[in-house]
């Protein structure tokens, strides 16, 4: 191990001593404790270890282009989350809903469950959830007063979250009990269980009686937080004026495909009423047969990909399927598998309150979510072996991240994968969701005007989501809640989209370009902010 791979393994080690929910949610394998402290001091922690690394790196000289590479990727990415900690972000990120709080709930489920020790694990997660929310409140609180606060709006959106997650442990120790598990264990995780529910009801009450009183009233974080913000999902300065204006262009290109495609499902229809005859006819009934069917895609998907356009290696062939109840977040999500393989890479769908799924309009995301999107993507990393350093096996860049599973789905399309009725037409809407994310995002934040001169505001942000990112009524609301409390993430989509394409296109123009070699090498580079994926990306021929 040269010292560069050295200091980006003791980072990863230390940092997930400080944070062990964030070390599960990325997949690190070791047991790190039950809690993350979320304080004033917890935060002050994670960012001394952040400058204390950068310090050690500059000292440290690079001798491979492996050594190149992940010195690279640390330095941006601790320099990233450095400004991010000097913004003073800890004290006011609320980010609903998928923020701190469904993090520490999903987290709970993440653990391993294999033997009586993996679930005296679990108990003493769950019966630490009120002492995080505790510690996370302080931080909150010194936000106040400061005079620094998120937006009104997250901190009650915060508190119907919160208040969803009380009991949904539940169905987690009955399983135990039903096993025929230790008695006096089982006695531990309903405790356990029933504290979880505690401290997710006080964390609802602190939310909606004491901080929301106090929050401010303006959604935007203006000019100076955006940056910040875009910069930790992007990992590339951007200028945010041209790529709201590239935002627009692209939404109208889009629907002007859209326009096509409705024709096709029936010659006349306008995209409404294509879109009204496919939810009539391409859909399956109750949580069990959508459960079913998603899980049946993940599989044919890895079964036609395998070999032909990617190698997939076998310990990496699986991707489970969960239905993620309780979830207020609308969008799918996804966790990558443990460093050790044996907790696979799942795809997580919220309900939003449906009993019919229309799966005309959701098969692009199973290949955004599965493969060849983020799961090819991580499960590359994770099959590196010393290729990569363990900082890029476990990290996430939104911009290559988002970027790469929204060009598998171009890549699916051009794969002929989307044959069933409508769903080549589900496969645009998609991307008409992820080009309104741009204008949206950009224009809330830095107070943009629209092109007819209006403002944004959050029923005008619903509406450009609704009708122009042609989004599924039961995700519209969820979605914007969630661009407005995370800035510059929602972006990352179709800026990284445009970054691959960008790349493959210049690639191609070469003498003996091979798309399948081009992927894998891809690939294997790791994650990469945007800054420096062109870059990369152009050496590799």
């Amino acid at each position: 191990m040269t010292p560069v791979f050295r200091l980006c393994d003791e980072y990863i080690t230390k940092q997930a001593s400080l944070d062990p929910v964030g070390a599960g949610m990325r997949g690190l394998s070791a047991a790190f404790g039950a809690a993350t402290d979320y304080s004033p001091e917890g935060f002050a922690a994670q960012r001394d270890l952040i400058a204390a690394t950068l310090a050690s790196l500059d000292g440290l000289a690079v001798s491979s282009q492996a050594d190149r590479l992940a010195a690279g990727f640390l330095r941006e990415r601790l320099t990233a989350q450095l400004a991010w900690h000097d913004a003073g972000e800890p004290l006011v990120s609320l980010n609903t809903p998928f923020g701190r709080v469904a993090s520490i709930r999903d987290s709970v489920d993440l653990l391993p469950r294999a033997g009586e020790d993996a679930w005296r694990n679990i108990a003493a997660r769950m019966s630490a959830i009120p002492e995080m929310f505790a510690s996370w409140r302080a931080s909150l609180d010194q936000g106040l007063a400061r005079g620094m606060s998120a937006a009104r709006r997250q901190a009650v959106e915060g508190a119907i979250q919160a208040e969803r997650y009380v009991g949904t442990h539940e169905a987690l120790v009955a399983g135990y009990a039903s096993g025929n598990g230790d008695g006096s264990l089982a006695a531990d995780l309903a405790r356990a269980s029933a504290a979880a529910s505690a401290g997710y009801a006080e964390l609802a009450r602190y939310l909606r009686e004491e901080y929301a009183p106090r929050a401010r009233e303006s959604d935007g974080v203006g000019a100076e937080r955006y940056a910040v913000g875009a910069r930790m999902s992007l990992g590339a300065d951007i200028d945010f004026a041209d790529a709201y204006e590239w935002g627009w262009a692209e939404l109208a290109r889009i629907e002007a495909e859209m326009v096509t495609e409705a024709a096709r499902v029936k010659p006349g229809a306008t995209i409404a009423e294509a879109e009204a005859i496919l939810d009539q006819t391409q859909f399956v009934d109750g949580e069990d047969a959508y459960l079913a069917w998603l899980q049946d895609q993940h599989d044919q998907a890895i079964e036609r990909l395998s070999g032909v356009q990617f190698d997939i290696p076998e310990p990496v062939r699986t991707i489970q399927a969960v239905l993620a109840k309780g979830s207020t977040s609308g969008a799918a999500y996804y966790t990558p598998p443990s460093e050790d393989l044996v907790r696979p890479g799942r795809t997580w769908w919220p309900l939003g309150g449906r009993d019919k799924f229309e799966t005309w309009s959701e098969l692009s995301t199973v290949f955004h979510e599965g493969v060849p999107g983020h799961h090819l993507q991580n499960a590359a990393a994770r099959m590196a072996g010393d290729q990569l350093s363990r900082f890029a096996k476990s990290s996430f860049v939104s911009g290559h991240g988002e970027g790469w599973a929204l060009y598998a789905e171009r890549l699916a399309d051009e794969l002929g994968w989307f044959e069933a009725p409508g769903t080549r037409l589900g496969m645009l809407g998609g991307s008409s969701l992820r080009a309104a994310r741009v204008v949206i995002d950009i224009g809330v934040h830095l107070d943009l005007p629209l092109p007819d001169g209006s403002r944004w505001s959050f029923a005008k942000a619903c509406e450009v989501l609704r009708e122009r990112g042609h989004c599924e009524p039961y995700r519209v609301h969820a979605e914007v809640v969630r661009y407005f409390g995370w800035p510059g993430q929602a972006i990352s989509y179709k800026l990284g989209e445009r970054a691959w394409l960008d790349a493959r296109a210049e690639a191609r123009a070469r003498p003996g370009f091979d798309l399948k070699r081009w992927h894998s090498a891809a690939l294997n580079l790791g994650p990469i902010g945007l800054g420096a994926l062109a870059g990369e990306l152009r050496a590799l021929q």
